[in-house]
């Protein structure tokens, strides 16, 4: 009898066993977030958020980094970036396969690379589904990035076409920069402005209105109050009185967006990459710090609800090629270095730009130019500068009130200035030098971009993932329905 009740016992064991084999080889349901925030750093490679996080901890007197938000992320890993027809991508087709999941051509707004068919995004299926949808940038809101998650255009410059399009979509929330061309590039155009408060959005361009918007504002257009003449909010670092801020819309987003059926958001750091194009480090860092501080808003969010949130931080692609690092300087560094530069390139050669306007060419006076460079970059100043360094900027000067230029190499030109004022971009690489920064180009690389991930189905983003596969990963935890 005991031999036999120890059979049965022993049987039952290995079935359960075998049960429990079974149901550990069965795949775990997919997670079903109901609230996606997906940020984009334009241009912001890896060494863009780790030259932020060093200067914080030196701030502090430690050598290291102190963590951003996204740095606490769970998942990280890097994402390639290259277009259907070119190895280093620009803004459009890296927009275009991070919105829709597919490649496409340079310049191509949301559309296949033969520019014949549009390619539906995931912003716009979730709407499609039910969900509220929210985009946000920097600069204009008919830029590249945002408009490759509502527009379809064969060329990312029929910036017009682009904007007639945001009122079609039907999308909750539009913030941060306005139309770059709102009557059109000769002013000939119905006005878009008026044809947005037409379609029903409510246009907020002032701090009081937008303290006080709420849901019952849907849709709602968040309008920057101080643009520059490409309709883009200011740097971080030249935020004046009454000017929003990316975190700031983001907040508010999050308040009026929140609603049973969920939210898709689309935030953009796009002035990341216009600083790194202007190799303007010290910009590069308020514009990460000022992106970062809206990831934590966020991240608020996500605590509230943990198992219904995803939160994605990526970008288009690196821009500057940023290193940390500098011959010069060798194996030395020192980011606090950058806190002396006060203005950013824009201001700065703003500056120039006007100073050359008031000035008679026989009056233009180096020593004048170079009080100006102590002021808002410390060199010459508390920042000593090497009669190497001091030739640089004499050459410079020469160059900016001469209009000419000295080298008859063109290629020599593009690497010193580009299109930039040759005083202001040259005191901006001795900074960045001095800091033990260096930058290899003016334009993008083609080297992969990080991805940081939080939340529900973020084991989905671990890998390396080409662009495309993070659109096509949010679609699959959010199920979407494909639309045509």
């Amino acid at each position: 009898m005991n031999r036999l009740r120890y059979l049965i016992l022993l049987l039952a064991f290995v079935a359960g066993s075998q049960i429990a084999s079974l149901a550990g080889d069965a795949p775990a349901p997919v997670p079903h977030p109901r609230y996606v925030f997906f940020f984009i750093g334009d241009g912001m490679g890896l060494a863009h958020v780790s030259m932020a996080e060093a200067l914080l901890a030196e701030r502090h007197g430690k050598t290291g980094i102190q963590k951003l938000n996204m740095s606490t992320f769970p998942v990280m890993t890097f994402a390639a970036t290259f277009a259907k027809n070119r190895y280093i991508t620009c803004s459009a087709a890296a927009g275009t396969a991070l919105a829709t999941g597919e490649k496409t051509s340079i310049n191509t707004i949301g559309m296949d690379s033969a520019r014949t068919h549009p390619l539906r995004t995931i912003a716009e299926r979730a709407r499609a589904k039910g969900m509220k949808v929210g985009i946000m940038t920097t600069v204009s809101i008919d830029h590249a990035t945002p408009a490759c998650f509502y527009a379809h255009q064969p060329d990312r410059n029929m910036y017009y076409e682009i904007g007639t399009q945001l009122l079609s979509s039907g999308f909750d929330f539009f913030g941060g920069g306005g139309f770059k061309y709102p009557t059109g590039k000769n002013k000939d155009q119905p006005d878009l402005y008026q044809a947005v408060a037409a379609k029903g959005y409510t246009i907020v361009k002032e701090q009081k209105v937008f303290d006080t918007v709420s849901v019952r504002s849907l849709p709602m257009m968040v309008v920057n109050p101080v643009l520059s003449a490409s309709s883009d909010m200011p740097y971080a670092m030249d935020s004046v009185s009454g000017s929003f801020s990316l975190s700031g819309i983001v907040k508010k987003a999050i308040e009026v967006l929140d609603n049973p059926k969920g939210f898709f958001m689309m935030v953009e750091g796009g002035k990341i990459d216009w600083a790194a194009h202007a190799n303007d480090a010290a910009a590069i860092i308020g514009e990460v710090l000022e992106l970062d501080k809206a990831i934590g808003y966020a991240l608020e969010f996500y605590r509230q609800h943990p198992d219904e949130t995803l939160i994605i931080v990526t970008a288009d692609h690196e821009t500057g090629g940023l290193a940390l690092g500098w011959a010069g300087t060798q194996y030395e560094s020192d980011f606090t270095l950058l806190d002396r530069q006060k203005v950013s390139s824009d201001l700065f050669d703003a500056k120039m730009k006007a100073y050359k306007k008031r000035t008679p060419a026989s009056m233009v006076r180096f020593d004048s130019v170079m009080r100006m460079v102590a002021t808002d970059f410390g060199l010459g100043a508390d920042i000593r500068l090497s009669k190497c360094e001091e030739e640089q900027l004499r050459r410079a000067f020469r160059i900016s009130m001469s209009g000419e230029k000295e080298s008859l190499c063109k290629d020599e030109n593009t690497v010193l200035f580009d299109i930039y004022e040759p005083i202001g971009v040259t005191a901006r690489r001795i900074l960045a030098n001095k800091a033990g920064i260096g930058f290899t180009t003016w334009m993008h690389t083609g080297s992969p971009v990080p991805v940081r991930v939080i939340g529900a189905g973020q084991e989905l983003f671990n890998g390396f993932p080409d662009n495309t596969d993070i659109p096509k990963n949010i679609a699959r935890l959010l199920r979407l329905p494909e639309i045509k």
